[in-house]
């Protein structure tokens, strides 16, 4: 038979998820000694039963609830409503994972027409009594009925205006009973019915109420925002009040064991005399700070500021704990880990591990990767965001936060930066064209576009904030114009962005930047000792590769050669490699790209020292390449001495009807193998330059992209093969090099062990391996996806968090067959899948060497691995 209820001796805190947060740990402070009111849980099972069940109690279950409440009158010497001493309990919901805020809690419960007489006769308290009728009937009317609490307050203000008083706490007991009466009256009037007198039909549908928050609005999307699933709902915790608003001897606060936003190591917190604990949360007072209980009660405050150390020794973690002052007694209604910023995550990590109170394993689990992005980037102030207007809402594309005025071409861009402004580069989707603009531009918008669109991939890059594919938004890049459903935003308007959330804001909002002091530095180096997973970064040039060497990178796991020739200046050289129509044309243009890429080459080995880079053959989806504008192929066909039909016609047979599985990749170097040689080249030459100059053993990592069948691999690797040693003959110099290959087809991953007699090692390319996995088209898909996650097909995105049951099989079956052939094989991942945790935790399970992220996703890759490791 299934318990459905637990008294709190009967629990623990290793029980969060059967009793969810706040049960556990009530059982744990009840077992501790701690002073904690009696009571009882109802089992997060109980919810899920609850909410297959028509949202009703079933009568076992109110029988169980009968039993548990005469237990707690049995212990307390109080009888439930009744007229002599009555019984009261508080109805509080808690969740396993901690929601503060987003679900509902009954205080009073019990309290009716005869009780509350009870209560002014037991209490010597009128003012008490009905103080705590009339607050229970706002609550009753606004958690179980939906009736809004304004109804309520409207008559309070009514009374304190007649009475000329400011606060509630300053009407008389006859005040109150009045108050309470025309609270009666209007419970009746907006809900159809008395108020309900039978304390145990209050306690039934009190628990039904909280029980069905679970599945309010807020609760939802609380859950959606912090991505909490695999929950089976909240338990409800029901629990013999203590009376805060008894007098000048009582009270309720709230207090952190630390403070939350800084991380310093003192009591940080809020009371007030006189009150119950929602007068606190809701604001409905002004509090007074902790310290000053300390005058006005020392000795409770000497209680409680040893009592919440031992709590957070005990926990191994800062604590947020509620506590109520009962005529000079203190009692615990609640202790759970307490939310924090990420510098303060960081300082009470580094604290508690220098106090030998947790372990080194235990500290690096005291920040999440969230908390670590939010301190990589900038945020918005909360205050301002607060305030602000959402407009629209796209993808998440590349984390931070940017305000400025949009601008839609990159030159208007930079101009602005020029003359001193902040401005946001806002395009239908963007192109290498724009590369000026988006290094100009304090954040990307596009209307069009994936996670792994050119916007996306190269703010990411960059460290740039972006939304992307914020379908909502219609750009109109000729009138200079941006429509929402509320209007119309014209150049030069402000508007500010979230790459962490995808929203879009009207106006400006203030930002904090990111910070990197000591506290960090000590932290990272205990994860990066506790990881087994090496962290490479994707970096396509010498700055990239700088920037990834301050963020951890232990190497490079992906060079994209097409990314070099993004800026303005070499693309005029690459179109014309792609666009020429014989092989010693193409080869001449191929010469000049070759001392381009040598030099970036010198660059990123110089910066990397010995550590690997690997390089991928160029792999352009062509159409990122080809001039669209009409000013910019005028200019391209006089540079090729073409006129502009010759030249409309070359890019008209170039021209595919899906390019992304199109002419690129391995393709690419079978048709014109000339440019795999020149690329070969380059690499081996740059080797050997930096090798004689600086004596570093560079080790190059050649990667040959979109193999799907062994021949191509190894038609390639000859090529290859046979210009490396060329060149190292001719140098009379010894260069350890590899050559591998990109997984990124799913045929690849069936012949994995074909390959892997061939490759030094692979690479797997997910983002592709997950497109052609599922038939979507990467570019396409933020048009659809949307709806999939809405309407919950997908819990996630598989293009930011792989798809383990699918495409993460693809993963494993490959690294089985690649390893039983070849079991030392190199094996890594350079997908953007690389930097998001959960993937991370996946490829450190089956035994991958490394993962290759962004530059500014390494110190999450880091700890990541770390705490895949630990777990």
């Amino acid at each position: 038979m299934v318990q459905y209820i637990y008294t709190f001796n009967e629990g623990n805190k290793g029980m969060k998820s059967l009793l969810g947060g706040k049960g556990a740990n009530l059982s744990e402070m009840t077992n501790l000694g701690l002073t904690v009111p009696p009571g009882f849980t109802l089992s997060t099972e109980s919810c899920k039963r609850f909410n297959e069940s028509e949202n009703k109690l079933w009568p076992e279950l109110k029988e169980d609830i009968d039993k548990h409440v005469k237990q707690v009158e049995e212990n307390q010497d109080k009888k439930f409503g009744s007229i002599d001493n009555p019984l009261l309990f508080s109805v509080r919901s808690g969740a396993a994972e901690s929601m503060p805020g987003m679900m509902d809690t009954v205080l009073n419960l019990g309290l009716n027409k005869d009780s509350v007489e009870g209560l002014a006769k037991t209490t010597a308290n009128k003012r008490f009594a009905y103080d705590s009728y009339r607050r229970f009937i706002q609550m009753f009317a606004d958690v179980v009925m939906g009736i809004a609490s304004v109804h309520f307050e409207t008559i309070l203000e009514q009374f304190k205006s007649e009475k000329n008083v400011e606060k509630d706490t300053d009407l008389e007991a006859s005040d109150m009973e009045r108050l309470t009466e025309e609270y009666l009256k209007t419970y009746k009037r907006e809900a159809g019915e008395d108020f309900p007198q039978d304390p145990y039909e209050q306690l039934y549908r009190a628990v039904e109420a909280v029980f069905a928050s679970w599945n309010n609005e807020r609760a939802i999307l609380y859950r959606e925002i912090n991505e909490i699933t695999e929950l089976l709902g909240t338990a409800v915790n029901v629990q013999t009040m203590v009376f805060g608003n008894m007098g000048d001897q009582s009270g309720t606060g709230v207090m952190f064991t630390r403070d939350p936003s800084t991380g310093e190591n003192k009591l940080y917190g809020e009371f007030l005399i006189n009150a119950q604990g929602e007068d606190v949360v809701a604001g409905i007072r002004t509090p007074q700070s902790l310290e000053e209980l300390n005058d006005i009660m020392p000795e409770v405050y000497s209680e409680l500021k040893t009592t919440t150390k031992n709590l957070e020794s005990h926990y191994h973690d800062m604590q947020d704990i509620e506590f109520t002052i009962e005529n000079g007694k203190l009692y615990f209604l609640q202790t759970r880990t307490g939310k924090r910023t990420a510098q303060s995550a960081i300082q009470i990590a580094n604290d508690l591990y220098k106090d030998k109170i947790i372990t080194e394993k235990e500290s690096i689990g005291k920040l999440t990767t969230n908390q670590l992005e939010q301190l990589m980037h900038p945020t918005f102030d909360e205050d301002g965001l607060a305030n602000a207007e959402t407009i629209a809402t796209g993808l998440a594309a590349s984390p931070g936060a940017a305000t400025g005025e949009i601008y839609f071409t990159a030159e208007a861009v930079e101009k602005a930066v020029t003359e001193g402004k902040q401005a946001i580069l806002v395009r239908q989707e963007t192109s290498p064209e724009d590369l000026a603009g988006m290094v100009s531009a304090q954040g990307i918008l596009t209307s069009r576009g994936g996670m792994t669109s050119h916007a996306a991939v190269v703010a990411r890059g960059m460290g740039k904030c972006c939304v992307a594919g914020v379908s909502a938004l219609t750009v109109n890049e000729v009138d200079k114009t941006v429509k929402y459903s509320g209007g119309t935003l014209t150049e030069g308007d402000i508007i500010s962005i979230d790459g962490s959330t995808g929203k879009v804001y009207t106006g400006e909002i203030t930002l904090s930047g990111a910070k990197f002091d000591d506290n960090y530095k000590q932290f990272m180096g205990r994860v990066d000792k506790a990881r087994e997973l090496t962290i490479r970064a994707n970096a396509d040039t010498p700055h990239d590769a700088e920037q990834s060497l301050e963020f951890g990178a232990e190497g490079i796991g992906l060079t994209r050669t097409e990314h070099m020739f993004f800026d303005e200046k070499r693309i005029s050289a690459v179109r014309k490699m792609i666009l020429s129509d014989t092989t010693e044309e193409r080869v001449k243009f191929l010469e000049d790209l070759a001392v381009m890429q040598k030099d970036d080459f010198v660059g990123i080995y110089e910066m990397m020292k010995e550590l690997p880079v690997t390089v991928r053959l160029l792999d352009p989806p062509l159409h990122e390449f080809l001039p669209a504008d009409e000013k910019e192929k005028s200019k391209l066909a006089d540079t090729m001495n073409l006129d502009i039909e010759e030249l409309n016609a070359r890019i008209l047979q170039l021209e595919e009807i899906n390019p992304m599985l199109g002419h690129r990749g391995v393709r690419l170097a079978v048709t014109y193998p000339e440019i795999a040689r020149m690329q070969a080249k380059a690499i081996i030459q740059a080797a050997i330059q930096v090798k004689k100059e600086k004596g570093y053993n560079v080790q190059p990592e050649i990667m040959i992209p979109l193999v799907g069948e062994i021949k191509e691999f190894t038609l390639i690797k000859e090529e290859i093969e046979e210009v490396i040693q060329d060149e190292l003959a001719e140098a009379g110099i010894q260069i350890d090099y590899l050559i591998g290959t990109m997984i990124e087809i799913p045929r690849a991953t069936l012949i994995a062990d074909q390959i892997a007699e061939e490759a030094d090692f692979f690479s797997f390319g997910t983002n592709d391996l997950t497109q052609m996995a599922y038939g979507f088209s990467r570019d396409d898909a933020g048009t659809f996806i949307p709806e999939y996650l809405e309407k919950g097909v997908f819990e996630e995105d598989p293009f930011q968090s792989l798809d383990i049951e699918g495409v993460g099989q693809l993963v494993q079956l490959a690294v089985d067959k690649a390893r039983k052939v070849k079991p030392d094989i190199k094996l890594g991942v350079c997908g953007e899948h690389g930097g998001d945790p959960k993937s991370i935790h996946f490829f450190n399970e089956i035994g991958l060497d490394y993962v290759s992220c962004s530059p500014y996703r390494l110190p999450i890759a880091r700890l990541a691995a770390a705490q895949s490791e630990i777990k």
